[in-house]
């Protein structure tokens, strides 16, 4: 085992070969994370487990880099993602209701857009649940690190 004294200030061990494969996986499993939310309106997946993808990839990153690694990546609190994210997810939900529709009724763009296919409501949908799920994730494990280191 090798010590991390650069970041991780919680006196956890961590190894050379953790540290180096989730800086390898995180951008990989932020991808796939992207692949489920998209894929979520055609078939299973979604918003929800993409976003738990992307927290998985997240906090594995973290641990085995320090908190403040992650914190400096991300640049911002992941709180603020919350109320972004039930934003979007009303939006999309109250969008039908301004052409006579009822709440949450599915809209679709004619064309399809390449890779992602055809957009609709659905998909800000997931992307609002995406960034809930993102943010509360995120917002539970830097309390909880804050609270340990502190």
């Amino acid at each position: 085992m090798h010590r991390n004294n650069d970041d991780n200030q919680s006196g956890q061990m961590t190894t050379l070969i953790l540290r180096t494969a989730s800086t390898y996986l995180m951008p990989l499993l932020l991808l796939f994370s992207i692949f489920i939310l998209i894929r979520g309106h055609y078939e299973p997946g979604g918003g929800f487990v993409g976003g738990l993808i992307a927290s998985i990839a997240l906090v594995v990153y973290g641990y085995a880099n320090g908190l403040k690694r992650i914190k400096s990546f991300l640049q911002f609190h992941p709180g603020g993602l919350i109320p972004t994210g039930v934003t979007l997810a009303m939006l999309s939900g109250i969008a039908p209701m301004f052409l006579g529709k009822p709440f949450m009724t599915g809209l679709w763009l004619d064309q399809q857009l390449p890779i992602i296919g055809h957009v609709g409501t659905a998909l800000f949908f997931d992307t609002g649940v995406y960034l809930v799920v993102v943010g509360t994730t995120l917002t539970i494990i830097f309390s909880i690190g804050e609270e340990i280191d502190s």
